[in-house]
């Protein structure tokens, strides 16, 4: 898979120092499984596993990376209008939802430390363009919780972060990501 370059608005020289670092070992992280197999071993993760596999995507993303994967759970699949997931999930629709899927992969490992620091540099936020070429815009509270705007200007949470792998690292979301 060729490399595709991460931009951000702010902080762009430490985002491309975390893409262009050598692609980590196995066990990198002291992290046996890669991105798919920490998700597939998560029942919270069902659906975007299914989705990553409809998709023909679960090859990619069990490379060596690295990646970062802004996760959207099971809840965050179901809170789409009725029907959408199965209809994404016909091959008739790979092309869409594979547009879906990469919207929410970063090419380079961007912990939640990254995230924050790249947030405040950029005074508050931080554009980051997606594996699929749409922007996420990061913002944080001055408590430090960060959340994010889709092209659709939903409202996203991180709820969890640094969800570690062999092959990068993964954020929970409460809602998927939707290109325009």
């Amino acid at each position: 898979m060729t490399r595709i370059k991460t931009i951000l608005a702010a902080g762009a020289t430490a985002l491309a120092l975390a893409v262009s670092a050598p692609a980590t070992s196995a066990f990198a992280d002291g992290h046996s499984k890669n991105i798919v197999e920490v998700a597939a071993g998560n029942d919270t993760f069902s659906t975007l596993v299914a989705a990553v596999k409809a998709g023909d995507l679960a090859k990619t993303l069990s490379g060596d990376g690295p990646f970062t994967v802004f996760a959207p759970t099971n809840d965050a699949f179901a809170a789409l209008p009725e029907g959408t997931v199965e209809t994404l999930l016909k091959p008739e629709n790979k092309d869409q939802l594979v547009k879906i899927l990469t919207s929410h992969v970063v090419a380079g490992k961007v912990d939640a430390a990254t995230l924050t620091g790249l947030i405040k540099k950029g005074h508050g936020y931080v554009n980051v363009t997606m594996v699929s070429g749409d922007t996420v815009t990061a913002r944080a509270t001055p408590s430090g919780k960060v959340y994010m705007f889709d092209e659709s200007q939903n409202v996203i949470n991180v709820v969890s972060t640094d969800v570690a792998a062999s092959n990068g690292v993964i954020h929970v979301i409460d809602k998927v990501l939707l290109p325009k």
